[in-house]
């Protein structure tokens, strides 16, 4: 797997100070997108152990409330088998910092659909995400003023048994997010 960019200090996607992970490889290629140079699976770095290392490192401050997966496609079964070593060692080292993932793929149709029965990483993956940005881009919906998602959709699709433990808030191009203790 390949990454496009790191930033150690972002403020535009999710809610507090972040560091992101944009991934290089996307199949959706939507019209407009913000970060078409990422398409190409083979753009940017390899995903190394030591870029790894830099990225917990980087997540370590108090102030950082948690790391942004984006991309490219984060969803892209590549980049899933990429990632899915790298947020256990998230989980397990900053157990309070959250994971937030925004994916072109649908929750319903494609994630619940189709990659949970086709790919051993979807489920585990998703089990450690505790945000999920869902839905392709579309240039006409496009809403800067609408925080962490940019896109006007309204339709509230139908939550699957084993996620309403999970997830609470959804909305079409969609933010599922964790239910929260506090």
């Amino acid at each position: 797997m390949n990454f496009a960019e790191i930033k150690k200090c972002d403020i535009a996607n999710g809610p507090g100070v972040r560091v992101s992970l944009f991934v290089s490889g996307c199949t959706h290629h939507c019209p407009g997108c913000f970060n078409e140079i990422a398409w190409d699976f083979s753009y940017g770095n390899p995903f190394t152990a030591e870029i790894q290392k830099e990225l917990l490192t980087a997540l370590a401050p108090s102030y950082i409330r948690g790391l942004t997966l984006l991309g490219g496609e984060p969803l892209e079964r590549v980049n899933q088998q990429g990632l899915l070593p790298f947020l256990k060692k998230v989980k397990e080292t900053y157990p309070e910092k959250d994971i937030w993932c925004y994916t072109g793929y649908r929750l319903e149709e494609d994630i619940m659909g189709r990659m949970l029965e086709q790919w051993e990483e979807t489920k585990e993956m998703l089990s450690m995400i505790d945000v999920l940005v869902d839905g392709r881009f579309e240039e006409r919906l496009k809403d800067i003023s609408l925080r962490f998602r940019g896109l006007k959709k309204s339709e509230v699709p139908y939550c699957h048994d084993w996620l309403l433990p999970r997830f609470w808030f959804c909305f079409r191009f969609c933010l599922w997010a964790l239910k929260s203790g506090s």
